[in-house]
């Protein structure tokens, strides 16, 4: 027969045991990942352009949401494309804006811009919802945008696929409650809508891994 003291830790180190067990699946529950395949793989090694388009309305109250979404897609796409050591080349979107601004008719069309900067691809997006608050309460801020997302090949052959579709983009920012309306948060929710749909956008082009 074990000792005294032997038999007074068993059952404390039995129920220590199970209770590791029982805790084991909890350390890991909504930390698995999944990767994720590029949607469209043709811009590493090209040069790419991005193009906004957004609707009267939206630039009549943000004058600047064209160039600001090229701006930070075009930075999203670059960053991560070089993280990943893919030779992604972005042209410059105030370079971009500035030809938008000498022609208007390049707002809708792709190819113009594309051979333009001779850019290889043109990443098209068609701005179709750009709210920043919240529908119900306007008196709170929500960001919402929601856009489709094209990709022309400008060297593509004539008889050959020029241009590819991709999943529509719905991003809301912040997930939860809405923010009230201030001088500081209307700029700060802005920015963070942006950012996230400018990585929306750009994980479309390289392998990811997401939470489940």
């Amino acid at each position: 027969m074990p000792p005294i003291s032997v038999r007074c830790l068993l059952p404390a180190a039995l129920l220590l045991l199970c209770s590791c067990r029982m805790l084991t699946p909890l350390v890991f529950v909504g930390e698995q990942k999944r990767n994720v395949a590029p949607e469209l793989d043709k811009l590493p090694n090209a040069r790419v352009a991005v193009l906004v388009w957004t609707d009267p309305s939206t630039l009549f109250d943000y004058p600047h949401a064209r160039f600001e979404l090229a701006s930070y897609i075009g930075s999203e796409l670059f960053n991560k494309m070089a993280e990943r050591k893919l030779n992604t080349e972005v042209v410059d979107p105030r370079d971009v804006e500035d030809f938008i601004q000498k022609d208007l008719d390049a707002r809708i069309n792709p190819r113009a811009v594309g051979k333009a900067f001779e850019a290889g691809y043109v990443v098209y997006i068609e701005v179709l919802r750009f709210q920043m608050r919240d529908a119900q309460h306007p008196q709170f801020l929500r960001g919402h945008i929601e856009a489709s997302v094209s990709v022309h090949d400008i060297g593509a052959d004539p008889d050959k696929l020029r241009r590819y579709e991709l999943a529509p983009i719905a991003c809301h920012y912040p997930d939860g409650a809405p923010i009230t309306l201030t001088a500081t948060n209307s700029p700060l929710v802005r920015e963070m809508t942006y950012r996230k749909f400018a990585e929306l956008v750009a994980r479309k082009f390289y392998e990811h891994t997401i939470e489940e």
